[in-house]
């Protein structure tokens, strides 16, 4: 299905105006041609069958002229409308402005009545029961004060975000993580966003869904040996923590791929909560530490080695004292364990002799 655009028919406002001339008309013909078959009855003369015709006609106009209004469309900027006769794609309404169709012509979007967890498409009225992918039916379809405008029919072409629920992914070393996602999308092809699928937009929210388990599962989430995260083979350092913008660029063209069919570009894509899943979040916040403290104290011992080294060296330079290698064991020991110690050491004063 190719996207038709309709840009011949900005003439709402002559139309508009035709109409309500022509309902003036009709009224006033309709009661002037009342007036002289009433005359011409009360004298008794023959009805002029021009004048009855004119009735007809006026009568018939009052009655249906209204139709005429029903193809008086309105969209502000950044809107758009897709139009089908007796079931047949006529083409799409694009860009601001007043615009009269085919009165029969009618607004067709079978999601407009479903809100998503997103800007500029919630459901204000308090009334809306979220699904189980982040996806809300209103109960209220909708239309414009003037009864013609097919407000609720109208497919918005701005950029809107969709901010899908929590989900918990296993990673590629089973940990379960909690991971969420903003998208970042616009329609640009209305004909395939309401034809080629059922609901554009839960079928966006399904497809992210979709996309961030399968992209979750490949990396871990944090550094881990022998995992290949690209798929060339070689164990990388990728991770959900540490390689987040190559995981949501992978994201977003995952979904890109998935929702094309749809007419829909995803311009970007953000992870706005990532966490270890509640049950193992206390156990890996332990290992986390462990590693922490094992990281400083390697760190703590490399410094005494170095310092215990520059010690025995300066004092080798200078000739101060000459030790042997028992007693430079001892003061090797003592010295690390002042300088590796948690607590400050307390000194002993030697006023004997060291042999």
């Amino acid at each position: 299905m190719q996207e038709k655009v309709i840009c011949k028919s900005k003439n709402g406002m002559a139309m508009l105006l035709l109409g309500l001339v022509l309902y003036i008309g009709a009224f006033v013909g309709m009661i002037a041609c009342i007036v002289e078959v009433a005359t011409a009855a009360e004298a008794g003369d023959v009805v002029n069958p021009l004048y009855i015709a004119g009735l007809v006609v006026c009568v018939i106009y009052v009655l249906f002229g209204w139709v005429v209004f029903l193809g008086l469309k309105v969209l502000k900027p950044q809107e758009a409308l897709v139009l089908t006769l007796f079931g047949k794609y006529k083409g799409t309404l694009k860009g601001d402005g007043f615009y009269w169709v085919n009165p029969f012509c009618v607004g067709f979007n079978p999601a407009a009545s479903t809100k998503l967890n997103q800007s500029g498409d919630v459901s204000t009225n308090g009334s809306s029961v979220l699904s189980k992918f982040g996806v809300a039916a209103s109960a209220v379809t909708g239309v414009s004060a003037a009864g013609f405008l097919n407000e609720s029919k109208k497919i918005s072409l701005k950029i809107m975000t969709l901010n899908n629920n929590k989900q918990k992914i296993n990673d590629c070393l089973g940990n379960p993580v909690e991971i969420g996602i903003a998208v970042m999308w616009k329609v640009v092809d209305t004909a395939k966003a309401v034809f080629n699928v059922d609901n554009y937009k839960e079928y966006l929210s399904l497809q992210c869904d979709s996309a961030l388990r399968d992209i979750v599962r490949i990396y871990p989430y944090d550094v881990a040996p022998n995992v290949d995260t690209t798929g060339d083979g070689v164990a990388d350092d990728g991770s959900l923590r540490g390689s987040s913008e190559v995981v949501v660029n992978r994201i977003r063209d995952e979904i890109q791929k998935k929702v094309a069919i749809a007419g829909i570009e995803i311009v970007e894509a953000r992870i706005t909560y990532l966490a270890y899943a509640q049950e193992i979040a206390a156990v890996m916040l332990q290992r986390q530490q462990a590693s922490a403290i094992i990281d400083a104290r390697k760190m703590i011992v490399d410094g005494a080695v170095g310092m215990v080294e520059m010690a025995l060296e300066r004092l080798n330079q200078n000739n101060m004292v000459t030790l042997d290698e028992e007693r430079k064991a001892a003061m090797v020991s003592n010295l690390l364990v002042v300088l590796c110690g948690n607590h400050d050491a307390q000194p002993i004063v030697n006023t004997g002799s060291l042999y």
